[in-house]
C-alpha cells in the first residue's frame, strides 16, 4: 500500500506534531508494509519522515526543483522531480493508493483536491486550526462528479482504522 502524505511546509502547533507521530506509529502497526510518499523534508513533512525512519518504514520523497538538494536521513528514497512545488504534487498523489491530508495550507489543499479528482479516498485530519480545516466545508464530495471521497477525522486512531481497512481502487479516474 502506497500512502501519500500532504502536510504543511512551515511551522505547526506542537499538538499537531505529536498527533502526526502517533499517526505514523499507527500506520506502521496496522498497515503492514506501507510505503509513505511525501513532497519534501521540511515542516510537518520532516516530522512524518523522521518518525517513519525511526520505525524503519519505507519512505519516498518527491522533491520540487526549488528544494531538491536537501539532506535526508539514510534509507529515504529521494526523487528529484524537476518540477516546481505544485507540479510535483501530481505524481505524489497519482502514485498513492490513498492520501492523508494533515494540517496544511494551499499545498495540502491542492493535493487533497487532486486526490479527489483522481478518484482517491482522501483521509483528512482536522481540528488543529490549520487552513486545510476549511476543506470540510466542501463535504465528502466537493463536486457532482463524486470521483473520490473526502473523509474527515478529529483523531488519528479512527483515521488509521478506516484507512487500513479500505480497499485500493483498481484505476485512477481520468475524468477531467
Amino acid at each position: 500500500m502506497q500512502i501519500g502524505i500532504a502536510a504543511h511546509s512551515g511551522e505547526i502547533p506542537e499538538s499537531l506534531a505529536l498527533e502526526t507521530k502517533e499517526l505514523v506509529r499507527l500506520l506502521n502497526e496496522r498497515c503492514k508494509d506501507a510505503v509513505l510518499i511525501l513532497g519534501g523534508y521540511w515542516g510537518l513533512m520532516k516530522t512524518v519522515v523522521d518518525q517513519a525512519v525511526k520505525l524503519s518504514m519505507k519512505t519516498v520523497l518527491l522533491l520540487p526543483i526549488e528544494n531538491e538538494n536537501i539532506s535526508a536521513p539514510e534509507g529515504v528514497i529521494l526523487i528529484k522531480t524537476g518540477e516546481e512545488y505544485r507540479a510535483r504534487s501530481v505524481p505524489l498523489v497519482r502514485s498513492s493508493d490513498f492520501l492523508i491530508a494533515l494540517g496544511g495550507s494551499s499545498g495540502t489543499m491542492i493535493e487533497a483536491l487532486i486526490g479527489y479528482a483522481m478518484g482517491k479516498e482522501v483521509f483528512i485530519l482536522k481540528g488543529f486550526g490549520m487552513p486545510s480545516d476549511k476543506l470540510e466545508k466542501l463535504g465528502e464530495y466537493p463536486d457532482s462528479r463524486k470521483n473520490g471521497k473526502f473523509r474527515f477525522y478529529e483523531n488519528v486512531d479512527d483515521l488509521i482504522e478506516d484507512l487500513c481497512s479500505s480497499h485500493i481502487k483498481s484505476k485512477i479516474s481520468e475524468i477531467g
